[in-house]
């Protein structure tokens, strides 16, 4: 993997953008990068990371274990995002766990340096804020979502969602399968409801299940639905 943190696409996407060449070039001889299989941790809920993870390729779910011992998806985390920027501003341990839903590559750049960026460039801290700011306002739109919206428009925004954020194989299926358990707990209900109503919105055309896969079939109708 190239070691060149500057010629990563990946920055682009992220607080790093506002680094330097002379950051980027520190970035890259302390960081370390590796390999992360899926159904792998990239760490667990109430870890102390010591750094920020960045997402090279591959897709996460950040998840918070509830009371009844089962994982609530909190947010599913693309290429280009960073991981831990949270806690290491908070110096507390992870709230949540965030686990691979493929294989992915990550890098690890340890706390030192990120507070020396944090601490020397303006932008660079600014970046981070704002992204800690847009994390809070989903979780308040889904806070919103949960409480107004009934579960038959929840997952109608989520597999759209799924679709707009994450894309689709070649066969039109969604491109990340999550399990009837994880999709369930993304939209706050039971596994068996999420079923029923993955069943109902096949018959009536909106999305076909293949097998495990879901594809949808009626944007426009799902899109009507979720409002």
């Amino acid at each position: 993997m190239s070691s060149k943190c500057e010629q990563c696409i990946v920055r682009q996407f992220s607080s790093l953008k506002a680094l330097n060449k002379e950051e980027l070039l520190k970035m890259a001889e302390c960081k370390t990068s590796y390999t992360i299989k899926k159904g792998e941790p990239i760490f667990e809920e109430g870890e102390s990371t010591n750094g920020i993870f960045c997402i090279k390729d591959g897709v996460c779910k950040l998840t918070k274990l509830s009371a009844n011992g089962k994982d609530q998806i909190v947010k599913l985390v693309k290429p280009g995002e960073l991981l831990g920027q949270r806690s290491l501003i908070s110096e507390e341990p992870t709230n949540l766990s965030a686990v691979a839903l493929e294989d992915m590559e990550v890098c690890f750049i340890p706390k030192k340096e990120i507070m020396e960026f944090f601490n020397e460039n303006n932008q660079f801290s600014m970046n981070v804020m704002k992204t800690i700011c847009g994390d809070l306002k989903d979780a308040d739109d889904h806070m919103v979502s949960l409480a107004q919206k009934s579960v038959k428009e929840r997952l109608a925004e989520t597999l759209l969602h799924l679709e707009d954020t994450f894309g689709k194989n070649e066969d039109g299926t969604l491109h990340i399968q999550l399990s009837r358990e994880e999709l369930a707990g993304m939209i706050g209900t039971a596994t068996e409801s999420c079923i029923r109503l993955l069943s109902e919105f096949n018959k009536t055309g909106l999305i076909e299940l293949v097998g495990k896969k879901i594809a949808i079939v009626d944007r426009n109708k799902l899109k009507r639905m979720s409002e």
